[in-house]
Order: structure tokens, then C-alpha cells, then sequence
């Protein structure tokens, strides 16, 4: 295992992570679901903290799925009450690393008081350089896709564009973040194989690293041994890659 030290190859430059088993580490314990979340905060914390001192510009953290609104009201109320306490609490740990905070789905269905939250955070870490960290919420791969086509057709049936002048580049310019890279590298914890409606436009050529450990056990060291799995993959991209 890796020590939590800069793993000594070549970066990705988005990591983006989808952190599962904050529940089951819970009841594991003998605790009610929501302490799992609370826990996996440090998690959150580390990790972010690793990306920027190692030089990884770019995080995405699939923190609140539109699928998670069906969880009881009770554990919803809970994660966005400990959201709005991770976006207060962590403001100065951001501008110190130089972490860009930015909201990525849905977020006019955040509550109030945590969207006013979020753009304020948003605001107060605009001018950070050293790395962006985009936090996925109310976030869902396929109502990306839709509403990037609901845009294009409004444009087409307009008149402001024509079919032919359809591409990969014009639906990239209607998603939540047009400005974002794709990842190269997608974390997942908890054992679970799946991209469970996260990325899906973006991760069409990312790839993959799955490890048992629930999130809230999930550090630094487990971070440098995914990227050390991921630097020596070979990315082909479709091409034939020489002795690939």
C-alpha cells in the first residue's frame, strides 16, 4: 500500500470519485445511516486536501444523486443539513489549498438556504487556481444528457441552429459545466461495478478503479494507489497504439 506521500508517476488530471458505503459503514458500527455521512466527511477532506498538494487540478465528487431525493425525508433532511455545515466549516481549509469550489447538476432543487450556501462558497474561492473541486449534487448523468438536448432543439427550432451543425462539441457546450474536462481517472468504493447515472457524457473514455473499502475508510493512501493503478493503464482512445 502506497504511502499518503505524491504517488511518484504521471497525474490524471480529473479524478472524479463516487463515494459509496457511508451507510453500510454506518450499520456496521451499530449506528443510524446518517453518522456514516457525517464520517465520511474527513474522507472528503483528505482526499481534496491530497489532490491539491499533489498537483491533480481537477475533483469531482458525486455527493447527492437525483435519485437520492427518494431516501426517506429524514436522511435527506440530514444530508442537506450536513452539507450546508461541510460548505460553512470548510471555507478557509479551500482557500488555503487554492481549491475552486463549484456546484455540478441539478442545484435549483437544493433547499434554499443550501443553495445560497453554495453560491456563496462559490463565490469566496472564484479567484483559487491551484485545483477545482466540482461537488455533483442533485446530479444525475441522464437529465444532464436531456436538458442538453431540450437546448439544442430550442436552438434548432429557432432557427439559431441547424441540424448538421450537430456534434460532440455542441451537446459539451450545453452540459451543467461545459468547461470541464472529461476524467481520466473514476473512483469507486464500497465494491460496487457501476456508474450508477454519474458522468455518463464524460466518462466515455475514463478509466476505472473499484476498491472494497467503504468511503469513510477511504484516505490518501488509497487515493495514490488508485492513481498508481491508473498511470500504468494504457489509454488508447479507440487508436492502435504500438504494442498496445
Amino acid at each position: 500500500m502506497p504511502s499518503g506521500d505524491r504517488p511518484q508517476c504521471d497525474l490524471p488530471q480529473h479524478v472524479a470519485i463516487i463515494m459509496d458505503g457511508n451507510g453500510r459503514w454506518a450499520k456496521s458500527k451499530g449506528w443510524q445511516r446518517l453518522r456514516g455521512h457525517q464520517a465520511g466527511v474527513d474522507s472528503v477532506r483528505d482526499v481534496v486536501e491530497g489532490c491539491a498538494e499533489w498537483g491533480i487540478p481537477n475533483l469531482t465528487l458525486y455527493a447527492f444523486s437525483t435519485e437520492n431525493w427518494s431516501r426517506p425525508k429524514l436522511e435527506v433532511a440530514g444530508l442537506m443539513n450536513f452539507l450546508k455545515k461541510f460548505l460553512t466549516s470548510e471555507k478557509k481549509t479551500l482557500i488555503d489549498n487554492g481549491v475552486r469550489l463549484v456546484g455540478l447538476g441539478q442545484l435549483l432543487d437544493l433547499p434554499e438556504d443550501v443553495l445560497q450556501t453554495l453560491r456563496q462558497l462559490e463565490a469566496d474561492t472564484a479567484h483559487c487556481t491551484t485545483m477545482t473541486l466540482r461537488l455533483a449534487l442533485s446530479y444525475g448523468g441522464r437529465q444532464e444528457i436531456s436538458s442538453a438536448i431540450k437546448e439544442i432543439s430550442s436552438q434548432v427550432l429557432s432557427g439559431q441552429m441547424s441540424v448538421d451543425e450537430i456534434n460532440s462539441e455542441t451537446v459539451q457546450q450545453y452540459l451543467y459545466d461545459p468547461q470541464m474536462p472529461d476524467p481520466d481517472l473514476v473512483i469507486r468504493t464500497a465494491n460496487e461495478h457501476r456508474l450508477s447515472n454519474f458522468l455518463l457524457w464524460q466518462s466515455s473514455y475514463a478509466e476505472f478503479y473499484f476498491v472494497d473499502k467503504l468511503w469513510p475508510d477511504f484516505r490518501r493512501p488509497d487515493l495514490a494507489e488508485a492513481v498508481l493503478c491508473y498511470s500504468q493503464r494504457l489509454r488508447k482512445f479507440g487508436k492502435v497504439v504500438e504494442n498496445g
